[in-house]
């Protein structure tokens, strides 16, 4: 099987796939890429200001998500640019939608934790309260499903068929599981005859 020598990971809001990507970017020496990037350039393009980690949590960051609901074009344009960047090769990128748009060739990772344990790391993050990050946690939760559901008909979290990899972050620290990864895609990428 050829291979595209990029790797996508996946999983709910707070569940590690920031810090996660960014070390297995640096571990192996590709760019990192987030899909929220994208959708960050195409808000400022609406004359949204789309600064800081957390502001896809804030006020503006919840009104530019409604607002994109009422435009089912505006994600599929974010897909398509995120698709080219990774099918270009070099990329470890996250995205709620990636693992089902790609195929094999690509090494798809999901990273999951309970709603409880992504609210106390966006809570310790944001520097909000845990019952603040619940909220937002469940609010982003049904938006995303919601979203993907009407852009392309499938559920987020429970199709675990699109997945290479798939990991616990519950208890397990980020550097441990970009490991886990790292190891990974060597391996997938070796069975193809790549090396490095």
């Amino acid at each position: 099987m050829k291979c595209v020598r990029s790797i996508v990971i996946a999983g709910m809001p707070a569940s590690g796939k920031t810090t996660v990507a960014r070390e297995v970017a640096s571990r192996l020496g590709l760019r990192y890429v987030a899909g929220g990037d994208i959708l960050r350039e195409m808000a400022r393009e609406r004359g949204y200001r789309p600064e800081g980690d957390g502001w896809w949590d804030s006020e503006e960051g919840r009104k530019f998500l409604m607002e994109r609901k009422g435009n089912l074009e505006f994600d599929r344009e974010v897909d398509r640019r995120l698709k080219d960047l990774i099918m270009s090769g070099g990329y470890v990128a996250t995205s709620y939608s990636m693992p089902w748009l790609l195929g094999p060739e690509v090494v798809k990772v999901w990273l999951g934790a309970s709603p409880a344990a992504r609210a106390a790391r966006m809570a310790r993050r944001d520097g909000i309260s845990l019952e603040d990050a619940l909220r937002v946690i469940e609010f982003r939760d049904r938006e995303n499903a919601e979203l993907y559901r009407a852009l392309y008909g499938y559920e987020l979290a429970p199709d675990a068929s699109v997945f290479h990899l798939i990991i616990d972050t519950e208890r397990v620290p980020p550097s441990d599981v970009a490991e886990l990864v790292v190891l990974y895609a060597r391996a997938f990428w070796r069975s193809a005859g790549e090396t490095f």
